[in-house]
């Protein structure tokens, strides 16, 4: 009621507003009719006084509207008579004036002034009667708000219980999710690894290295359901992070449609791609979460459709990219395209049952979507087909962007025998790094724990320190800070964990490890690390064609003519377009692509296949010119 806050002396408790009020305020409201002061205004002191002098059957119709009435008539009645009274009392003390006349003028005058006072008198009481009745009911009103008001407390008040423990639970599903993710990262990192070592052996069978390459794919796409879980986690927690970086768009794309153009094949549907020829060389965004959203739009359209066509339509404009990917296939009902977007919900129809999945690719992406500043719409008929549309804000930027860089063989490296120190509780762990490692030259120490990690430190010095951050006693934070302490400040630290949300967003600056891994830990991965924190010169392991003598060690010569065999127009030019941007894997997939369809150049496409394997990309061209001056 009243805001100012003065000593006690000034203040009181007022009894209509329920709350302290001030001297001031108190004198300046009118509307409390002195509650603090039930008896003390003279209206309640004559209703007393009428109490204690009249019966009690005259109470209630004195106090009503012609009781006031009547009361108010009377009261002015005897006064305009006493002073109509004094002034022919006045007036006939004069005996030249007629008592007569005046006394006949007082009687006109005192009915005039009492017909006009009791209208007055009567719109006075009507008026009094009604402000009695509008404060009432203001009152009531009041009254009925502040009840509201503390019943929308009270409701607030369970609101915020209801999303605390909302909140609290889904913080709880996080960690869960969090810590399920670590211990399926556990295992499945030297499942994954030990994949990874057998793949890259050169005396494997076809058949069990075809095995092994079931089981490495297996591991990468358990990784993958991994991480989509991770993924929504971190959106709902609010700390998934966007990076951007510069690169190149069309190969971006042509990668994409590489991949999926195969899978569109083996199922027998046509794969379309369209795109506009005034794209920018270089854009910036993040190209991991992009490439994670498309992937699974086409992966979604391409799983879904089981004949007719999938397209990706590409438009650029006003530096705002659109991606279009159109299907044929079964559809979602009009009522469940909201629904479709939620996490693990799938549509409910025996065809889209069929369909393998875990119903986190369209919420992942729609999630993804909006973390990177774009919208994803979705537009889709039942039996008819689904068309996706992704818009995104892509810059075009001017400046070098990250080119691919080819996966050669490593058999070794140049210089000096580095040695490594590897903490880890897992024993599983610690050998597959020693197997990843040491075939390559490295010293590798292994440790069980971060106590006999420090002990190592005493008899050798390491190039490297790979830690594991969940080790029991002390963990690799604090072996890390142990380590900065005791003299190692320049020695590359590199922290390995399967929880993702203990490295991601980490930076040197504010903890004592240079770079991380995550579990599980990919080969590739591993020796970039290494490379770039070792200063590293890589030895490379050539690769022997089984048709080619293992003396020489060389390719076939490039000259074709020898040969009768030609490539049809279209596929040459497609080869020559891979070969200028310099991708491997979509060099590899299109001579699949030739080895297939076109039986009668398998030696153009062996020789060819054992140029890329060696990753000779100049003599790969020569022989795609040759080629192409004999037709």
């Amino acid at each position: 009621i009243c805001e100012h806050e003065f000593e006690s002396a000034d203040m009181a408790t007022c009894p209509a507003y329920g709350g302290p009020i001030c001297s001031l305020c108190c004198s300046l409201d009118a509307r409390c009719h002195d509650s603090c002061k039930p008896q003390a205004r003279f209206q309640n002191q004559i209703q007393n006084m009428l109490v204690w002098l009249l019966p009690g059957a005259w109470i209630k119709p004195v106090n009503s509207r012609v009781g006031h009435y009547i009361g108010l008539l009377a009261l002015f009645a005897v006064l305009i008579s006493a002073v109509l009274a004094l002034i022919y009392l006045q007036t006939t003390a004069d005996p030249a004036v007629s008592n007569d006349a005046v006394r006949s003028l007082m009687i006109k005058i005192f009915v005039i002034f009492m017909i006009i006072y009791g209208v007055a008198a009567w719109l006075f009481v009507l008026a009094n009667e009604s402000r009695q009745v509008a404060q009432e009911e203001s009152n009531r009103q009041t009254e009925l708000l502040v009840r509201e008001i503390d019943a929308h407390r009270q409701t607030d008040k369970q609101l915020q219980h209801a999303k605390e423990a909302a909140e609290t639970a889904s913080l709880a599903k996080t960690r869960y999710v969090v810590g399920l993710a670590h211990e399926f990262r556990t295992p499945l990192n030297a499942i994954y690894g030990y994949a990874q070592l057998l793949e890259k052996e050169n005396g494997l069978p076809k058949n069990r290295l075809s095995a092994v390459t079931t089981i490495r794919r297996s591991a990468e796409h358990l990784s993958e359901l991994i991480n989509g879980l991770l993924d929504i986690a971190q959106i709902e927690a609010g700390r998934l992070q966007v990076y951007r970086d510069n690169f190149a768009i069309s190969e971006f794309l042509d990668e994409l449609v590489d991949m999926f153009k195969l899978q569109c094949e083996a199922k027998r549907i046509e794969f379309r791609y369209r795109r506009p020829a005034a794209l920018p060389a270089l854009v910036c965004a993040d190209q991991k979460r992009l490439r994670q959203t498309l992937i699974n739009l086409l992966t979604n359209a391409v799983k879904f459709t089981r004949r007719g066509h999938v397209a990706l339509d590409v438009r650029y404009r006003a530096q705002v990219a659109e991606f279009r990917v159109e299907d044929t296939g079964v559809g979602i009902p009009e009522d469940e395209q909201e629904r479709v977007f939620l996490p693990f919900e799938r549509v409910n129809s025996p065809s889209a049952q069929a369909a393998k999945g875990t119903g986190l690719g369209l919420a992942i992406s729609k999630l993804l979507a909006e973390v990177m500043g774009g919208e994803l719409s979705l537009e889709s008929k039942l039996n008819k087909g689904t068309t996706t549309t992704l818009r995104l804000y892509l810059p075009a930027v001017t400046g070098p962007g990250k080119a691919a860089q080819p996966e050669h063989r490593i058999e070794g490296y140049r210089g000096p025998r580095r040695t490594i120190i590897v903490a880890e509780d897992e024993a599983a762990h610690r050998g597959l790094l020693e197997d990843l490692l040491a075939p390559l030259g490295f010293n590798v120490l292994l440790a069980p724990d971060g106590a006999a990690c420090l002990r190592l430190i005493e008899h050798n010095a390491p190039d490297i320190f790979l830690l594991d951050i969940s080790m029991p006693g002390m963990n690799g934070w604090e072996l890390a800070s142990q380590l900065r302490t005791q003299g190692f400040t320049t020695t590359p630290i590199v922290m390995v964990s399967a929880d993702a949300s203990e490295l991601v967003g980490t930076t040197q600056d504010s903890t004592p490890h240079d770079s991380y891994l995550i579990k599980p830990i990919k080969l590739r991965d591993l020796l970039d690390t290494l490379e770039e924190l070792l200063e590293l010169r890589w030895e490379y392991e050539p690769v022997i064609d089984p048709g080619v003598d293992t003396e020489t060690n060389s390719v076939p010569p490039s000259d074709s003519s020898a040969s009768g065999e030609t490539l049809p127009k279209h596929l040459r030019s497609e080869l020559l377009h891979l070969c200028e941007i310099g991708h491997v894997r979509g060099i590899q997939a299109k001579l699949d692509e030739i080895r297939i369809h076109f039986p009668a150049a398998a030696d153009l496409t062996r020789r060819l296949q054992a140029h890329v394997e060696a990753f000779e990309i100049n003599q790969l061209l020569e022989i795609l010119d040759d080629d192409h001056e004999r037709t």
